[in-house]
């Protein structure tokens, strides 16, 4: 019998880093196709509260996964950053207009 490999949270918490990566990326992309409302571009205050999360969460995340410290720890911060990013897109979509 062999022993079963341990999990590479270091591994696991790039791949959580790089999916709020990508997301905040489309992010940008949604915004930009959003239907026009009523034409004033506030839509794209969005754009703030998203950085920030990206900024508190997975900047953090990536720095920790280059230099290879605390990954467990890590691997919390990307959880909690995707937390964030599905509560806050979660109120954004139901703020921007409808086609």
């Amino acid at each position: 019998m062999t022993a079963s490999t341990p999990l590479n949270f270091r591994k696991f918490a790039a791949l959580i880093a790089a999916a709020g990566t990508l997301f905040w990326l489309y992010t940008f992309y949604f915004i930009a196709n959003v239907p026009p409302g009523d034409g004033s571009g506030f839509h794209w205050l969005a754009v703030f509260p998203l950085g920030m999360v990206f900024g508190s969460f997975f900047l953090p995340a990536w720095l920790l996964v280059a230099i290879g410290r605390l990954p467990r720890f890590t691997t919390a911060v990307g959880l909690c950053g995707l937390i964030a990013f599905a509560i806050i897109w979660a109120q954004l979509l139901n703020e921007f207009p409808k086609s």
